[in-house]
């Protein structure tokens, strides 16, 4: 999601280049939008959501902004990612400092209490691609639900996925997607160029790529991602890619495999970020959906293979009420498993734009 502006203003029409970009944060606002949607999916039928619930909020925040102004988070920290180490928990995250995106490590023992490490994936103002932004999406990790979350390593390495935006600001113009390699999940080295780009895919993602998930089924790598169209409001969408060698990447011909819903619905405007494991035989794709009435909130859709998948009609997080810290959306979702609960970490919002505060919380499926 976007950040703040100093002047805001109502978007101007796409003109037929395709060339206009608004940002993410005004369609979050609700600022000049309306409802536009395709056809939804069908709700997921027969299937048990309990397995995937995750109804108890911690109810604070757990990783703020820093302090420093000067820091690489000095406006706000966002869409957590989760992975075990070998002996602690990790979480990547987005840090922001009204430049563009960077990608931070925090540590912690138990889940609740974390220690900032700084910078693993930094922009390179020599590179035309992450000059201002890189932000770290995923790290090929242990697929099932109730796994270690352990990375894996691939001929050695860890692999994870990131996205770049080319301009300054909070996502400005079509972001591609790339990859990264670490040997110790501290130190990460990215490829210097992309695997996606939005200008070589379909219509819906024309606009730009945003978050990604990389996961591994037998000798295949999955990347689901959500892409952004041209539309005024546009929309935004998840498809998937799939790769034998993480270099050459097929767009699956059916993207987007999880569409926006009916008008009125939890994902009416957005279908987006999607973090997708396994559970006995199905694929569960936690995303977040966004309508501009109603705000963001964590979702799910559950496939019986990687292509197709149908949505759960209940919220995984919903936003809470008045005065809470996620009172304005409750999304971004990334899942662990510990001590025989599901941790779900996700942006927690409150306040109004351009005053709201934005930070990570959690819920899980018992009580605290």
């Amino acid at each position: 999601m976007s950040a703040s502006r100093s002047k805001v203003t109502p978007p101007p029409a796409a003109s037929a280049a395709g060339d206009f970009f608004v940002s993410r944060r005004q369609a979050l606002t609700g600022l000049g939008v309306g409802l536009i949607a395709s056809p939804a999916l069908g709700q997921a039928r027969g299937i048990d959501p309990a397995p995937f619930r995750t109804p108890y909020k911690l109810g604070r925040l757990i990783l703020e902004k820093s302090g420093d102004t000067s820091a690489f988070d000095s406006q706000f920290v966002d869409a957590p990612l989760m992975f075990r180490g070998p002996d602690r928990f990790y979480m990547a995250y987005y840090g922001f400092d009204g430049t563009g995106y960077q990608t931070g490590l925090a540590e912690s023992d138990d889940l609740i209490h974390w220690r900032k490490r700084g910078i693993i994936l930094a922009r390179d103002p020599s590179s035309p691609i992450t000059r201002y932004n890189v932000a770290m999406s995923s790290i090929l990790r242990e697929p099932d639900l109730h796994s270690q979350g352990r990375p894996i390593k691939v001929g050695g390495r860890y692999v994870a996925s990131w996205n770049a935006y080319p301009k300054p600001g909070m996502e400005e113009g079509p972001a591609v997607i790339g990859l990264a390699w670490s040997d110790d999940l501290i130190h990460w080295r990215r490829e210097p160029e992309p695997i996606l780009r939005p200008e070589d895919g379909a219509p819906w993602e024309h606009a730009g790529l945003y978050k990604s998930f990389l996961t591994r089924d037998g000798g295949t790598y999955y990347l689901f991602y959500n892409a952004k169209t041209h539309d005024t409001p546009w929309l935004e969408q998840i498809g998937v890619a799939t790769s034998l060698d993480l270099k050459n990447w097929k767009r699956h011909p059916g993207n987007p495999i999880v569409k926006v819903g009916e008008p009125g619905s939890n994902d009416a405007r957005f279908a987006a970020n999607p973090y997708v494991l396994r559970y006995r035989g199905m694929w569960a794709m936690y995303y977040y959906g966004y309508t501009s009435r109603r705000g963001a909130r964590d979702l799910l859709a559950i496939g019986r293979d990687p292509f197709h998948f149908e949505k759960v009609s209940e919220p995984m997080i919903d936003r809470g009420p008045p005065g809470t810290v996620d009172e304005t959306h409750a999304h971004k979702p990334s899942i662990i498993w510990h001590d025989g609960a599901l941790y779900h970490f996700y942006c927690a919002v409150s306040g109004q734009y351009p005053n709201e505060v934005r930070g990570i919380s959690v819920a899980r499926s018992k009580p605290w």
